[in-house]
């Protein structure tokens, strides 16, 4: 029996020797790499403010420095969707971290709050609920 179970643990010794799944040196290296910036600052701040004005928000007229791949976003908006599409674009064209320092005006946060208080939109109203007035 002892024979036996030596034997199975050297068979298994074998195979699993072979199957030793390590994570490579280099991946460290990778995710480091993917950190930085692809595009100097100047090409990235380009990029962004092309986005922008490709946009509705270049309505707004934010401002965008860039350095060291660290992308900051200023200035003021009328529309709270604005501030969360400035980041999405900063990050899609490229920037490692997105600073947004857009500010949204009080008029804005007071529409906001005002169609949460309206309740459920139409198409979100379940079949046995009743329907509420819009404003």
């Amino acid at each position: 029996m002892a024979a036996a179970l030596m034997a199975a643990g050297a068979w298994a010794a074998g195979p699993q020797a072979a199957t030793v799944h390590q994570r490579p040196a280099a991946a460290g290296a990778a995710k480091r790499e993917t950190a930085r910036p692809k595009l100097s600052d100047a090409q990235l701040e380009a990029a962004i403010r092309a986005k922008f004005t490709k946009s509705k928000i270049n309505a707004d007229n934010f401002t965008v420095r860039v350095q060291g791949g660290v992308a900051t976003i200023d200035g003021k908006t009328d529309v709270v969707q604005h501030k969360g599409t400035a980041t999405r674009m900063c990050r899609t064209a490229g920037a490692v971290v997105v600073n947004n320092r857009v500010q949204i005006s009080d008029a804005a946060k007071q529409k906001a709050a005002g169609n949460l208080e309206v309740g459920r939109r139409r198409a979100q109203i379940k079949r046995g609920d009743a329907r509420t007035e819009q404003k």
